[in-house]
């Protein structure tokens, strides 16, 4: 009954331990500033270099078809490979990016958009 009742409340203690743990504040993620105008520069590249340049490197790995290494590779993955539709779907959905990791939160996708809807700028 004692080893039921330990197993038991180490597998409640896990589990609060475990969904306790979240980034999906604004204020917990590095990286992210309140910019009037998003740049490649200011922005962008380091969304990319912590989250995709693992596999989209200058030789791509793990089945990635291109490199995000330059301004000009991330610009194009944009404007004509769905980069941000990537970004953007679901958890667990076909397709999501990065794959086979957690979905990007929110505020960093969506600074991603703004330097789309912005113009690209570098």
């Amino acid at each position: 009954m004692k080893k039921n009742t330990f197993l038991i409340l180490t597998l409640l203690v896990g589990t609060i331990l475990v969904s306790s743990c979240t980034n999906d504040s604004s204020a917990d993620l590095s990286g992210i500033d309140e910019l009037d105008e998003v740049t490649y520069t200011n922005t962008v590249k380091s969304i990319i270099d912590n989250n995709c340049i693992s596999c989209h490197a200058t030789t791509p790995i793990n089945g990635a078809p291109m490199s995000l290494t330059t301004y000009e590779n991330v610009k194009d993955a944009v404007l004509t490979r769905g980069l941000l539709d990537r970004i953007s779907r679901a958890q667990g959905e076909p397709g999501m990016m990065p794959s086979g990791g957690t979905r990007l939160p929110q505020a960093v996708i969506d600074q991603v958009i703004a330097w789309d809807s912005q113009g690209l700028t570098e």
